[in-house]
């Protein structure tokens, strides 16, 4: 049909132009010359065409009138009809929602870290949401240095969120600015915010603005401040005259004296749209700490329901108005064009009175959680939680099982978007694309809201001149075009869940759990963890799925501490670290290697606690880092290390041993020592005294300051130990002195148990050396039903018996920190009681450990671990004075305190491990600096058989012995029970 009017319209143009020239051609004989002839030719010519022309535009914009009147007709019947309008936007939405929804979890999230280290907690955050959620995360400090957004594949569709964290602000804008989002592409700034809450000399930047001249807002000038608490200062003289009376009134209103942290979800700017999350962060007026709650039980159990109601409205009201006040200051009005699904996340901090008028004392463009009594656990699950909550409003049909779509889907989309572009989809609105887009969006949105509500816009409020006001200049400002009809299409869809949301309990949580007898009963009915958070943030492996049960995690040698909380699925069951009445959360000290936490997952709602499920955590710390020995280096000493001073009169650190520069080493002195209490420091070889990290750690050796402790190889230990009998009391840091001589005599550790009670063994030097040990103290007893130090010597001598009154036998004694003078007096006492005067002891002192903050245990403050060096003097003091061998394990363990191994005390610096086969010799390479100044290695030097009588049952396993600290106090205490053999023998 087109054809043929077209056809029609130029035969009709012909006929005329053709009697226009015929009549000018008649009158060319008469009067007119040639140029004027042609001048009336193109004349005629000229007035047919705008004649036309201006017909065609008059038939067109009359159709076009005619089509716009029946668009607004069909609106203003889907606003009286609002279940069609959702039926047309679903109807609508479909194809595009599941093309988006799905192409979302398929392509990636970025997060630009700006000036965090991608190992900060607010970092591994996001991350872990956004892999939770089904996002494959990329990092990147900047736009312009991320390879996914510089790449630009796919027409710029290979992304699907971008999370700029703070200091990547300007790189994001410019991102947005050049390359314009997708509509599946979201990013968690708003341009039209950009700059508006920035602090401009203590007055926030949009409050500067002349429009907003004359309009009194309830806001602190300077809260857009970054140093500002929102606890801080008091409201100023505009603050008052903004708080109008209000229609509230409360016998118990001095309870609302506090700041209130409300956290806002603004989906988009132009027009408005918003969202409030239900839960709130709340410091009384009186408290130092703040808690998460929701807004509608603080409100309510203060206020009641009816006044709860208002003063939510109210503060909502306050929200709007702030924002919508900000983004009348905006001048760049084509913003939102270039990001469709921006999003932002605020929090606005209130400050309540007596009088429950509200004034906001601090506003920021992020989440915040501030002031919680734990701030890094309480603050980093309610951030976690809510922005899990984003995720899922923005993405609701994302899922980590989703599939690349096809190009079916995609270019439906496209034909779709064409369509409403010209008015031809079956909505019959007329909208442009980017407003079919929002309002299906809002509608998503309004129809599962999760734990947020919607802010803006709602249903028309009461006449209120200053609110109309920002509501008139908005709206001329902001809207053009199908503005106003969106806005009404807008708020009937708000109008219309409202009600609808009202009328139904899915959301209510107490009806969920009515209907679950078990949930009802408190079972905890899916025993699974939802997170497990620690500090530092530690990259498990592999990455959290609650149906995962093991995990591991790799940490620094200067973490020597981690706090773990986990966190259940359900509030029904409960959380217990390593055992059953383990803390919930605790301080775990992590040894030098590997160490294992048990998370048990428990229903502890029948008289008898169940273990539903259990997780395990493997951490493994790292050794010191070490360079290796060049031929130029120096040597350094320490005696303490800077991180726990033990004796604030002596230096800590590194230092330089003078005359060993260059190649030279330290030489020590050629007496040997007369005691294991000799004063002595830790000497290593380095680039530089300066930098530890320049140093060979594996060549660090235990150095007397005047004589050398001499080391036995095998044969003269065998030889010494021939005929003994060494017994052993104490705690575990002495049974770790004990299974070292075991080794060392008989080359192989062939049985090992942690004993926590008296064990003899016969196995040893070819059953000629016998060793026993007996626990001491009981800690893990009641204290009445703890035997004595008495009564355990006692019966560690009864189970030894017979015992030789000569230093054939042996006793070793001490442990970390329970020995004192009253036990040395009981042994002198003991001993002469059973006619073992003439025994040799030997007391090994105090040790380090219980110096840091562990949950469950005594943790020494510092001038606490400083007294112990007292405690210890007097000790090894008393015990030479008795006639006793002493050994001085706190010197040389207080300057290598980092270095222990597993144990929550941290006192342990040996560890019993399992050899991959049996071996002949297990003995680790050890150091202590001799006579001349040579490192020697005991194991290196045996010259006698390495085969012996097997005993009548030799096990199929063999262990070791490992750590460095305890094998240099262990052979120093070989070097006291043999220091007749020591002296005479071949070492000098």
């Amino acid at each position: 049909m087109v054809c043929v009017c077209v056809l029609t319209l130029a035969r009709n143009v012909c006929a005329e132009v053709g009697m226009i020239f015929r009549g000018i051609w008649a009158l060319r004989r008469r009067y007119c010359t040639g140029p004027l002839l042609l001048l009336g030719i193109a004349f005629g010519l000229f007035y047919h065409t705008v004649t036309i022309d201006r017909d065609r535009t008059e038939f067109k914009s009359s159709h076009r009138d005619q089509r716009n009147k029946s668009a607004v007709f069909d609106y203003k019947l889907l606003l009286k009809n609002p279940e069609r309008l959702i039926s047309l936007l679903e109807a609508s939405q479909t194809d595009r929602f599941v093309y988006h929804s799905k192409r979302s979890c398929v392509g990636k999230a970025i997060i630009l870290t700006g000036q965090h280290a991608p190992t900060d907690t607010e970092v591994q955050l996001y991350q872990r949401v956004l892999q939770q959620q089904g996002y494959r995360v990329d990092q990147a400090r900047y736009a312009e240095t991320s390879a996914s957004l510089r790449q630009d594949r796919r027409d710029g569709r290979d992304w699907s969120i971008l999370i700029c964290l703070k200091g990547s602000e300007k790189s994001c804008l410019r991102k947005i600015n050049f390359a314009h989002p997708q509509h599946q592409q979201m990013v968690n700034i708003i341009p039209a915010f950009a700059g508006v809450f920035l602090d401009m000399g203590g007055v926030c930047r949009f409050l500067t603005d002349s429009q907003l001249s004359g309009v009194t807002l309830p806001i602190r000038p300077s809260a857009c401040a970054f140093s500002t608490s929102p606890q801080e200062g008091t409201p100023n003289v505009a603050e008052d005259e903004w708080r109008r009376p209000i229609t509230f009134s409360h016998s118990d209103t001095q309870s609302m004296n506090a700041t209130i942290n409300v956290y806002v979800l603004v989906t988009s700017a132009t027009p408005l749209t918003a969202f409030v999350h239900r839960t709130a962060l709340v410091k009384p007026h009186l408290d130092k700490t703040s808690y998460t709650t929701e807004l509608q039980v603080f409100f309510r159990e203060r206020l009641g329901p009816v006044l709860s109601h208002k003063v939510i409205e109210h503060m909502n009201r306050i929200i709007s108005d702030i924002l919508k006040a900000a983004l009348l200051t905006t001048k760049d009005s084509s913003s939102s064009s270039r990001c469709q699904r921006c999003f932002q996340l605020m929090t606005f901090s209130f400050h309540y009175n007596s009088s429950l008028d509200p004034v906001v004392v601090k506003l920021q463009t992020d989440l915040h959680f501030d002031g919680m009594k734990d701030p890094h656990f309480d603050g980093q699950i309610a951030k976690e939680y809510m922005l899990e909550d984003v995720l899922k409003l923005l993405f609701p049909g994302c899922s980590s099982d989703a599939e690349e779509p096809s190009l079916q889907f995609r270019s439906k989309e496209e034909n779709q978007n064409q369509k409403y572009g010209d008015c031809e989809g079956p909505n019959g609105l007329c909208l442009p694309p980017d407003e079919m887009h929002l309002l299906q969006q809002f509608n998503q949105h309004l129809k599962r809201p999760g734990p947020f509500q919607l802010l803006y816009p709602t249903c028309p409020l009461p006449d209120d001149p200053q609110h109309d006001l920002i509501q008139t200049e908005s709206l001329s400002a902001l809207d053009y075009g199908w503005r106003p009809a969106l806005m009404a299409l807008l708020q009937e869809l708000s109008l219309y869940y409202t009600r609808k949301h009202q009328t139904e309990s899915l959301d209510d949580p107490k009806s969920l759990e009515a209907s679950d007898p078990l949930s009802r009963k408190g079972r905890c009915v899916d025993p699974h963890l939802r997170q497990l958070y620690t500090d530092p943030p530690m990259v498990l492996m592999p990455a959290f799925n609650a149906r995962e049960k093991e995990y591991r995690a790799e940490v620094p040698f200067d973490v020597i501490t981690i706090r773990i909380r986990p966190e259940a699925v359900s509030p029904h069951c409960h959380i217990h670290l390593d055992e059953h009445r383990g803390p919930r959360m605790a301080n775990y000290p992590v040894g030098l290697g590997n160490s294992r936490i048990n998370i048990l997952v428990m229903d502890e709602s029948e008289a008898e606690p169940i273990v539903m499920t259990i997780y395990t955590l493997y951490i493994y710390r790292e050794s010191r880092p070490s360079l290796p020995m060049f031929e130029e280096y120096v040597m350094c000493s320490f005696m303490q290390d800077c991180g726990l001073v033990v004796r604030p009169d002596q230096p800590c650190g590194l230092e330089l041993i003078p005359g060993t520069r260059s190649s030279e080493e330290a030489q020590a002195s050629p007496r040997p020592c007369l005691s294991g209490d000799e004063p002595g420091r830790w000497v290593v070889p380095c680039l530089s005294c300066s930098d530890n990290r320049t140093c060979d750690w594996r060549e660090v050796a235990w150095q007397p300051d005047s004589c050398y402790h001499p080391l036995l190889d095998q044969p003269q230990l065998q030889t010494c130990m021939m005929g003994r009998k060494v017994l052993f009391i104490g705690d575990s840091t002495n049974r770790g002195m004990m299974f070292y001589l075991m080794e060392r005599v008989n080359t192989t550790l062939e049985d090992w148990d942690k004993a926590h009670d008296t064990i003899v063994y016969h196995n040893l030097n070819q059953g000629r050396t016998i060793a026993s040990y007996s626990y001491y103290p009981q800690f893990w007893l009641p204290k009445a039903q703890r035997p004595t130090f008495q009564r355990a010597l006692q019966q560690l001598l009864e189970r030894s018996r017979p015992l030789e009154n000569s230093p054939q036998t042996v006793l070793v004694t001490g442990g970390v920190q329970w020995l004192n003078l009253n036990h040395l007096r009981t042994i002198k006492q003991v001993l002469e009681r059973e006619g073992l005067e003439k025994i040799m002891v030997v007391v090994k002192s105090l040790g380090m450990g219980f110096h840091l903050p562990v949950d469950g245990i005594r943790s020494l403050p510092l001038n606490g671990v400083q007294e112990l060096y007292n405690v210890n003097k007097n000790i090894l003091e008393s015990a030479k004075h008795l006639g006793y061998e002493v050994i001085d394990t706190l010197s040389i363990t207080m300057g290598r305190y980092r270095e222990f191994l597993q144990g929550r005390c941290a006192c342990h610096f040996h560890e019993v491990y399992k050899l991959p086969f049996p071996t002949a010799s297990s003995q680790s390479k050890l150091k202590i600096l001799s006579v001349g100044g040579e490192s020697r290695n005991p194991a290196s030097e045996q010259t006698g058989p390495q085969e012996h009588e097997e005993p009548p049952s030799q096990p199929d396993v063999s262990y070791h012995v490992k750590g460095p600290v305890n094998a240099v106090y262990s052979e120093i205490l070989l070097s006291r029970i043999c220091v007749n053999h020591a002296v005479k023998g071949t070492i000098h």
